[in-house]
């Protein structure tokens, strides 16, 4: 008895190996980023260490930094959102406008069927690899200025990839422009304290890729 299968299966079934071949087309390679977001410091509890009320004039410090002041990766304040610790998705989950171009270029005259269906596996294909940036505003105290950054986050809760084994993974950076109190070594009593420049790296842009394994 000749079993019948119906053409929605097959339609499933071929769309998963060729989504398998066209994976490798789409496939971002990790860069020195993995290593973000940046761990949490541990600072030396000493007030004494701390920047004064004078040394944190907003004006002053303006001055100090300049045209480097991101208003978009940095905040002066505590952000409107609350505590700094609220996640927001920046681009939106929403897929509108037109499908990439790269998704547009996966060749899918193998499945043999209608250009409504391949736009469909297209559009559904973006939204399965598609990896957004979560942000997520961090505090990193007064010894910073300005004192609260937006960190980028990459989801991992489950694979971005067909078959299951690539996550969401850091691909792109960009370096935040922060003024850093910083104290040179010696005598408490003798302690030279100024802001001096530090580049910030946040992520900005998240991939579908392999992982990573680390030999012991």
């Amino acid at each position: 008895m000749e079993m019948k299968v119906s053409s929605a299966l097959l339609l499933c079934a071929s769309v998963i190996v060729h989504l398998a071949l066209a994976q490798i087309q789409l496939r971002v390679r990790p860069s020195p980023s993995d290593h973000l977001p940046v761990p949490d410091l541990h600072e030396d509890p000493d007030p004494a260490l701390e920047p004064g009320e004078r040394d944190l004039a907003p004006r002053l410090l303006r001055r100090k930094l300049g045209s480097s002041f991101d208003p978009v990766f940095s905040s002066i304040g505590a952000p409107p959102a609350g505590n700094g610790s609220e996640i927001t998705r920046e681009d939106g989950i929403g897929l509108t406008g037109a499908i990439p171009r790269e998704f547009q270029q996966l060749d899918f005259t193998g499945l043999k069927a209608a250009g409504k269906t391949e736009r469909r596996v297209r559009r559904w294909l973006w939204s399965y690899t598609r990896c957004p940036v979560l942000s997520v505003w961090k505090d990193l105290g007064a010894r910073f200025w300005p004192r609260y950054v937006k960190e980028g986050q990459c989801l991992t809760e489950r694979s971005c990839s067909l078959p299951e084994g690539m996550f969401c993974k850091p691909v792109q950076s960009v370096s935040v422009t922060l003024l850093r109190w910083h104290c040179q070594q010696g005598s408490r009593a003798l302690k030279h304290c100024a802001w001096i420049r530090a580049r910030y790296p946040v992520i900005s842009q998240c991939g579908c890729a392999c992982i990573s394994f680390t030999h012991s």
